[in-house]
């Protein structure tokens, strides 16, 4: 034992000796200078580069054996030595363990890039200036490092066969390298500056640690670095991984990824902020496929002008794709942020680079809609503060880079639930839809008194975009094809209530038309058509209404907002045609015209009794009274109306209504740019089968003037009274005629002073001296 111990010993000194003898006889007889010309020569017949080693090349043998070159540039074939260099690096070195070497084993320990520098460049068609370098390395084949960097005075070398290369590279550093590509088909420039890479222990078996982090700009001008201009996108980038080599498989696993960025648009932009988080990431190379588990994207995004402080969002998702057959599965992925902002699916994608198709599933839980339209520059001002408020969704997506589709949707919009499916193109040009609805209240959801100025690129955007106090999007509306279908059990519009809705919108090339609309209506039934011309500077409208047996009481009361009861009844039915033009309430009420034809069956004013009325006032007049019983209401057999609508002012000058022996004539005018009314209407008598009393065929003459006038939102019970002054000049006029003009004035006076002494019922506490004086002239 004490003998082979002895002898192991001896060997060990031996091979020390001989490792310093060697050391000593390659450090005092090898000059690395004499490698320049072999190493030149090698470069340019496997790459075609012209290699230029200007600064040194040193030896270092121990603790490891390595080799470093320092200040050197290298030229495409194309390219002379006064041209900017294709690469250049300050220093690179190349070092193998020593230890190892007496195993038979080549264990590179450490692998070094200073300063290194490359100038890539794409031509306006397309050729990228490296292509004919990687076509060349990949026709050459490997060569060993022995044949590779063997002096040209160093003869002939011993076989190198027999020594094993082991992939276990101690440290690999990239330190401040700066690439740069000029892209002249885009006329784009793109650098990578201060580029540092680190690894440890690499290797092909097992992870390692790596870091990367650099600076990416880009410019929009390739002359933008020689006039000192700011770059368009700066961005930080950051990455932090366990990279595990799966050669024999041609993959490259990434465990435990992290990659942070920080980006800003332009000199003056504010940074926004994205993280990337990966339990694993597989890359197949051979493949062309990338597997991501357990993926999350952070961003935290900042815009002063539209939102305070910064806009955190998070994405998790899982992911698979395949580069080679153009496909993409996101797969359970999560949308979060704030304002309940949760969104989840799923999306595959397929030609992801010739015509992209996607397909999958979306729900997005109840959430505040407003202030993400106002973070997207869309800022609304509708009537009701709390529109937009609660938005939900689910339904199946599928699309493609021009438009999406929602094909079996159920959406929930505030009080409203709707499903159905819709369609649109992306840039706004194109809405289809076809939705079923349990209510909707149009109001509140029109704009309000002023609306700021919007942005008008995108869907969104232009639907949204109007300029102040406008009612629609008119640019978005001239350029759309719009095909919509839209059926709603209650709508509201105008506080109008219109119950089984139905309604089709069609459009094209700014001419929008509403092909029907047909609705249960206070009791009836209301249709219409029309059309929205938007192709002129100024919107033009056509609206043609039908409506059939409405129930005029509920109308009244709904527009007059009033709890007292309508004074008027019946069944109502209307049809026309009518005109505006403008693209706001006021322009659209100043600027009506048109037609109306009415006609109100088994009609009734209520809580007056007209013939009763009258017939009281015939027996006061002939000095008798009445005994029947009278009904609370005046019922009327037939009420005919045209209406003629000038710049929004309601006109008739043939309001018809008949009742038993009386017949009401009457004209009047409704403002709808005030909403207010004045409407004088003369109830005669008249000698019918079915007249409420007999009376004198001469009271035939004598008119009882009703005169109704106020505002739609006023009190109903003070719409209508008894005209006084119309009667009175009535009166006398009937007695002028009688009496001659010699007594007109004589009489007028007396029938005035007679007068104050009349209720409104016309009978009781009448003046025996006038009715004595008419008897004396009806006689």
């Amino acid at each position: 034992m004490k003998q082979l111990l002895r002898i192991l010993l001896a060997a060990v000194g031996i091979l020390g000796i001989v490792a310093v003898a060697a050391v000593v006889y390659v450090t005092t007889f090898l000059d690395p200078e004499d490698f320049k010309p072999r190493l030149t020569s090698v470069v340019e017949e496997h790459t075609g580069l012209h290699l230029a080693p200007e600064g040194p090349i040193t030896w270092s043998f121990y603790p490891r054996i390595g080799v470093s070159v320092e200040q050197a540039r290298a030229w495409l074939p194309e390219q002379s030595e006064e041209d900017t260099s294709f690469a250049a690096i300050n220093r690179a070195e190349v070092s193998v363990a020593f230890a190892p070497l007496l195993r038979g084993e080549i264990a590179i320990d450490g692998l070094t890039l200073d300063g290194m520098r490359l100038n890539l460049e794409r031509d306006a068609e397309g050729e990228g200036n490296w292509e004919p370098l990687l076509e060349r390395l990949a026709e050459s084949g490997d060569e060993t490092a022995e044949t590779v960097l063997a002096p040209a005075s160093a003869g002939p070398h011993a076989d190198a066969g027999s020594l094993s290369v082991v992939l276990n590279i101690a440290s690999v550093e990239v330190r401040n390298a700066d690439i740069r590509f000029r892209d002249v088909q885009s006329q784009a420039l793109w650098r990578l500056q201060s580029l540092n890479v680190s690894g440890s222990n690499v290797n092909p078996v097992s992870p390692f640690p790596l870091k990367t982090m650099f600076t990416l700009t880009k410019h929009n001008r390739l002359d933008a670095e020689a006039l000192e201009r700011p770059p368009e996108l700066t961005s930080d980038i950051d990455l932090e991984t366990r990279m595990r080599l799966q050669l024999a498989e041609d993959r490259v696993v990434l465990e435990n990824t992290r990659l942070n960025t920080q980006t800003r648009m332009g000199a003056e932009g504010e940074p926004q902020r994205l993280s990337l988080k990966a339990a694993e990431m597989i890359a197949r190379m051979d493949e062309k496929q990338l597997s991501v588990s357990e993926g999350v994207l952070e961003a935290g995004l900042q815009n002063a002008e539209k939102w305070q402080g910064n806009l955190a969002l998070a994405l998790a998702f899982g992911l698979e794709s395949n580069s080679q057959a153009q496909t993409a599965q996101l797969k359970d992925f999560q949308l979060t942020g704030p304002d309940g902002l949760r969104m989840s699916g799923h999306l595959n994608v397929e030609q992801m680079f010739d015509a992209p198709e996607y397909r999958g599933q979306i729900t997005a839980a109840p959430f505040t809609l407003r202030p993400w339209l106002t973070r997207t520059g869309i800022e609304l001002n509708t009537t009701s503060e709390a529109a937009l408020s609660d938005i939900a969704m689910t339904s199946p997506i599928e699309g493609n880079a021009e438009q999406v589709s929602l094909s079996s949707l159920s959406l929930v919009v505030d009080d409203s639930t709707f499903t159905g499916q819709v369609s649109a193109a992306l840039d706004g040009s194109q809405v289809a839809f076809d939705l079923e609805g349990d209510q909707l209240d149009i109001d509140r959801y029109l704009p309000g008194p002023t609306t700021a100025q919007q942005a008008s690129s995108g869907l969104l955007r232009k639907a949204f975009a109007q300029s102040s106090n406008t009612l629609l999007p008119q640019v978005w509306l001239s350029e759309l094809s719009l095909n919509g279908d839209l059926s709603v059990e209650s709508f509201l519009m105008g506080g109008l209530t219109f119950n089984n809705t139905r309604l089709q919108l069609r459009g094209e090339d700014g001419l929008q038309e509403l092909t029907a609309f047909e609705s249960q209506f206070y009791g009836g039934e209301l249709n219409a058509t029309g059309q929205l011309d938007a192709r002129e500077r100024v919107m033009e409208w056509a609206l043609a209404p039908t409506v059939n047996n409405v129930q005029m009481a509920s109308l009244i009361e709904a527009i007059s907002n009033d709890e007292d009861p309508s004074p008027l009844r019946g069944r109502l039915h209307l049809d026309g045609e009518l005109t505006s033009r403008g693209n706001s309430r006021e322009a659209l009420t100043s600027n009506l015209n048109g037609q109306l034809n009415a006609r109100l069956n088994e009609g009734a004013i209520l809580d007056i009794n007209i013939s009763q009325q009258m017939c009281e006032l015939v027996a006061q007049l002939e000095g008798e009274g009445t005994l029947r019983d009278w009904h609370t209401d005046t019922r009327f057999e037939r009420f005919d109306a045209t209406f003629q609508v000038r710049n929004g002012v309601v006109t008739s000058d043939n309001l018809l209504i008949k009742l038993p022996g009386i017949d009401v004539n009457g004209e009047g005018e409704l403002d709808f740019n005030s909403l207010n009314f004045d409407t004088r209407a003369n109830a005669r008598l008249v000698d019918t089968a079915d007249a409420a009393c007999k009376v004198n065929p001469r009271l035939e003459q004598l008119p009882l003037p009703v005169r109704c006038e106020g505002h739609l939102g006023g009190a109903t019970n003070e719409w209508c009274r008894f005209d006084r002054s119309a009667f009175q000049t009535a009166v006398v006029d009937l007695l002028r005629n009688e009496a001659g003009n010699r007594v007109a004035d004589e009489l007028e006076e007396r029938v005035e002073g007679s007068l104050d002494k009349i209720d409104e019922r016309l009978g009781e506490g009448a003046g025996q001296e006038l009715r004595e004086g008419i008897r004396r002239l009806f006689n």
